[in-house]
């Protein structure tokens, strides 16, 4: 298997963020990173997709889109499109009629920052998605950087703060967003994590101070995907392209908060009877399962079925567990950082059946 990390979900020029496509490139080339997906508003950018190289390194830069109603004040909904090889913002009016479209196209759909509250010291509105009617999409942006920050930052001395020392910002996904995924999946379908930046980059002023909320390689450096594939990217745009989204499609990637400690090497799988699962993936209780997870350091781990935690371990970098019980079975893992306990890892789910 070959792990790919991606940051998803920025904006350009071309809709709220401040930076270029290839000023993108350059930052997920700083970070470490080995692809990015930029998802502008209401607005599919052709021609940027590709590898972009310096000395011996190179990113892959992918195109997608964020999708909304913009005659809807506040505007709720926003909806990630990825894959879909075509404008789609004409159908943001109806979030179902949407969602169909992307998915007759070929591409993948994700809820963006499910929750996002508003912020009164910064005049900024609610923009959660709120239409809970729907079906049939990929999966939820389950952690949302900049919606995070909305719900650390009461007053703007608490923004001053945060934007100069941003790395204090990430402390988990939005426990709501949790509850929520959590129910999605018990009602029996499959329903994909992702982990976004959301990154703008923009430039904010408070009398005599202007600070970039935040940088394009800070975001890089925190929340991403990891995708895991069969095989490893080939360097051919389209092919690779097609293996990331296909990856997606199918769970087989896990949300990281990579600044406390990288999370390359984490996998969690089962072993049943008859084959052997990884995330994303089912397979029968019938004859037992022994599900297993490999961290790349010490963690606290949590072994959640069904959303609820049934074992932990303390610092350690593994963890065995042995059922017959069907359920939704999935990895959390938290680290010490900065003083305080943040979520490291957030597992898509192994179905057993």
């Amino acid at each position: 298997m070959h792990e790919v990390v991606v940051n998803l979900h920025m904006h350009t020029r071309y809709s709220d963020g401040t930076g270029t496509h290839r000023d993108i490139a350059r930052a997920a080339l700083a970070a470490g990173v080995d692809a990015v997906i930029v998802t502008d508003h209401n607005v599919l950018v052709q021609g940027f997709e590709g590898y972009y190289k310096e000395k011996n390194k190179k990113i892959m830069l992918l195109v997608g889109e964020e999708v909304h109603d913009q005659a809807r004040d506040p505007q709720k909904n926003h909806l990630l499109v990825l894959g879909a090889g075509r404008e789609l913002a004409t159908f943001a009016e109806s979030p179902q009629l949407l969602i169909n479209q992307v998915r007759d196209a070929g591409g993948l759909s994700f809820l963006a920052h499910p929750d996002d509250p508003e912020t009164p010291a910064f005049k900024e509105l609610d923009i959660s998605w709120d239409d809970w009617s729907v079906l049939n999409y990929t999966g939820i942006e389950l952690w949302n950087a900049l919606s995070e920050l909305k719900t650390v930052v009461p007053t703007k001395l608490h923004g001053a703060f945060y934007a100069f020392f941003p790395s204090f910002v990430a402390h988990q996904p939005i426990p709501a967003t949790i509850e929520r995924w959590d129910e999605l999946l018990s009602q029996g379908r499959p329903v994909v994590a992702i982990g976004g930046s959301d990154a703008h980059a923009l430039l904010m002023s408070m009398g005599p101070i202007s600070r970039v909320i935040f940088p394009y390689e800070f975001h890089f450096r925190t929340v991403n995907t990891h995708v895991i594939l069969d095989d490893p990217l080939s360097g051919e745009i389209h092919a690779d392209k097609k293996a990331i989204y296909a990856a997606l499609a199918e769970g087989h990637c896990f949300v990281a908060y990579d600044l406390p400690a990288s999370t390359r090497g984490f996998r969690f799988t089962a072993q049943g009877l008859e084959r052997t699962a990884f995330m994303g993936d089912e397979l029968p209780a019938k004859g037992g399962v022994t599900l297993q997870a490999k961290l790349p350091a010490d963690a606290e781990i949590r072994l959640l079925k069904d959303g609820d935690v049934i074992q932990t371990w303390k610092k350690s970098a593994s963890m065995t567990h042995i059922t017959t019980d069907a359920g939704v079975y999935r990895i959390e893992a938290y680290r010490k950082y900065l003083g305080k306990l943040r979520g490291w890892i957030y597992s898509n789910p192994i179905y057993v059946r």
